[in-house]
């Protein structure tokens, strides 16, 4: 059997070797000036070089891909397989398959590391030669994914693995050198190591959590580019990983206003039912004047008993659309809120506060239109020592609220629905809605 290498670099006389060690006659051509593999008969010219061969490997780089194999197209033998093994355009496969001809060419992308595996690395294969290509590489010891398809579907698969490895040893470049500077690159290097492990749960982890806490670290990655900059480090892959981490949280920001819409003028009552009457705070939490309505996303706090330094921080630290959820331990002997910071956190778009503990200037929330739900009132005003937490789970009212659970309150008090359930709770409460409506239609044609 006889196999032609095209391009005797690193790769090509690692592949050039193999197929020597399997029993094949190999010939190589580069124009370099790369020595041949032993047992290799180096060729002068690219007819020579593909003369009788039954498999073709072109390993010449991507740049020179496409003028390889315009050299030897004339000169295939009828019946040999010309196996495309440059990284590079998808699109150029296709002009390659066209040139050597579609029905022998092989679209082989190379997965993993040749120099740590040699011609046993992985690949994944298309194009019309791939099952013949594919025998070839079985035969190298390499592990084989024919995935059919046509010239340029197994590189693009390489270039999404690319977007991976390739970015993941940038960011590990970036990491240690920012250590360095720091005098701290041992310790990264350990932290990198301890995390390069751990399979499909690892990745899982890191995806979901990428997309469930993407608005709070958007923050901390910015903070980590800071960092980088005051260390005289180009934080150029932290600056795209703060950027994306906004662009999630952006997006889900916006998928749950849709939701939210979606509950105006829905009633708490009827949410409750549609969740069999789970959520929703214990009736000693009631708005502090008739008509108030709210819906948003849960911004928690907690704090001691009359105290509320963790309120003003969770104020400063709001977005449009949020709603205070605020543990304040049960205690009615001093008002946690008031009007003054109600005017800041609905300048802020705050739209409204549910408070486990006490408010106060009761006459002038329903003047400036601000929902306040609590436990009592009180004219006694609030210390500011601390502690508090902002954005923990909270207890309020019975009921454990989660940062970005939804809230709905109205004159019947209020409800938390978990962020995970805001869909099917939503659907659920509309189902309620309109069967209520049916039959109260019922009653009324019965009465009449």
């Amino acid at each position: 059997m006889r196999a032609s290498v095209l391009g005797l670099g690193e790769a090509g006389s690692l592949y050039a070797s193999g197929l020597v060690k399997q029993g094949w006659v190999v010939s190589g051509y580069d124009p370099a000036d790369h020595a041949a593999p032993p047992g290799v008969g180096r060729a002068s010219t690219p007819e020579e070089a593909v003369a009788g061969a039954e498999v073709v490997l072109s390993l010449v780089g991507g740049s020179a891909a496409l003028r390889a194999a315009e050299s030897v197209a004339a000169f295939l033998p009828p019946d040999a397989v010309y196996a495309d093994m440059n990284a590079g355009d998808p699109a150029v496969k296709a002009q390659i398959a066209a040139m050597v001809g579609e029905g022998r060419f092989a679209d082989v992308a190379v997965i993993g590391s040749v120099p740590a595996n040699g011609a046993a690395t992985g690949v994944v294969i298309s194009g019309a030669g791939a099952r013949a290509a594919a025998r070839v590489f079985a035969d190298l010891g390499a592990e084989v994914e024919d995935i059919g398809g046509r010239p340029g579907e197994a590189t693009a698969r390489k270039l999404l693995r690319s977007t991976f490895m390739k970015g993941l040893g940038a960011l590990i470049v970036e990491s240690v050198a920012a250590g360095r500077a720091a005098g701290a690159e041992e310790w990264v290097r350990e932290q990198i190591s301890n995390e390069l492990s751990g399979g499909a749960a690892a990745a899982d982890r890191l995806h979901d959590g990428t997309y469930k806490h993407a608005q709070r670290r958007t923050v901390e990655v910015d903070a980590a580019a800071a960092l980088l900059d005051s260390l005289g480090q180009r934080p150029i892959l932290t600056r795209a990983t703060a950027e994306l981490h906004r662009g999630l949280a952006d997006s889900a920001r916006a998928q749950v206003d849709d939701v939210l819409a979606g509950y105006a003028g829905l009633a708490v009552a009827n949410i409750g039912d549609a969740r069999e009457r789970m959520g929703m705070l214990d009736g000693g939490i009631r708005p502090l004047w008739k008509g108030a309505r709210l819906v948003g996303r849960a911004r928690t706090v907690s704090v001691r008993s009359g105290d509320n330094l963790a309120v003003h921080r969770a104020v400063e630290a709001s977005q449009p659309g949020d709603v205070l959820v605020i543990n304040g331990q049960g205690d009615t002997s001093r008002a946690l809120i008031g009007e003054l910071i109600a005017e800041r956190a609905k300048a802020r778009g705050v739209v409204g506060m549910v408070i486990d503990g006490a408010a106060r200037d009761v006459a002038e929330l329903e003047r400036i239109g601000f929902g306040v739900w609590a436990r009592g009132v009180s004219p006694a005003g609030p210390y500011k020592h601390g502690p508090g937490q902002v954005n923990v789970p909270v207890a309020v009212g019975g009921v454990v609220a989660c940062p970005g659970d939804v809230v709905v309150a109205d004159d019947d008090g209020v409800i938390v629905v978990p962020a995970a359930e805001a869909v099917t709770s939503l659907l659920g409460g509309r189902a309620v809605e309109a069967d209520e409506a049916q039959r109260r239609a019922a009653i009324l044609a019965g009465t009449a």
